[in-house]
């Protein structure tokens, strides 16, 4: 099986917190238009892989990227386990049916109604996700992509997921083949 990783391109979250300042407050947030010209790069980048299939991460930003470099090309699945740590406002999902409104083309309906983490919350009421917690996610999403066809696969999603993952870190839109 060969599998590529795709971090997300620049959201609003990204913008508006690059330099590490107070949470934003930014929740599920969606791609800024340079977060789309990266997903508009990575797609011509993309043409040459030969991907079959495509896991998304529920997460706006991940879905937008998704539809942006693989619609029409590869079918899209919206998973969760390798949505982003829950540690600020813009790692909060939406329920499903707001996501189906959203994207009509895609299948939210497998999804609980509240898939990200739920716990106790930050001084910001954001839920915070315990290390602990996210690394048996991740290793649980590991062993989901171990058992996949031999198909061309992307997986689409978050930065501290794929450094869990594969132990790297990546930029926004970067694509990079797993296990590198």
């Amino acid at each position: 099986m060969t599998v590529y990783l795709i971090r997300h391109g620049q959201s609003e979250f990204n913008a508006a917190h690059n330099d590490g300042g107070p949470d934003p407050m930014i929740f599920d947030a969606p791609l800024t238009e340079k977060g789309r010209i990266q997903a508009m790069q990575a797609r011509a980048e993309v043409m040459e892989l030969g991907i079959q299939q495509v896991i998304t991460s529920p997460l706006t930003r991940a879905i937008q990227t998704s539809l942006a470099i693989f619609q029409g090309i590869a079918p899209i699945r919206v998973l969760a386990d390798h949505r982003e740590l829950l540690s600020h406002s813009c790692d909060v999902g939406r329920s499903p049916v707001a996501l189906q409104v959203d994207f009509p083309d895609l299948s939210f309906g497998h999804l609980d109604e509240i898939w990200w983490h739920q716990g106790p919350a930050n001084e910001n009421g954001v839920p915070v996700e315990p290390r602990d917690v996210f690394q048996h996610r991740i290793r649980k999403f590991a062993l989901e992509l171990g058992r996949l066809s031999e198909m061309r696969l992307a997986v689409v999603g978050h930065g501290d997921a794929f450094k869990e993952l594969a132990g790297f870190s990546m930029a926004n839109c970067e694509i990079r083949k797993y296990p590198d």
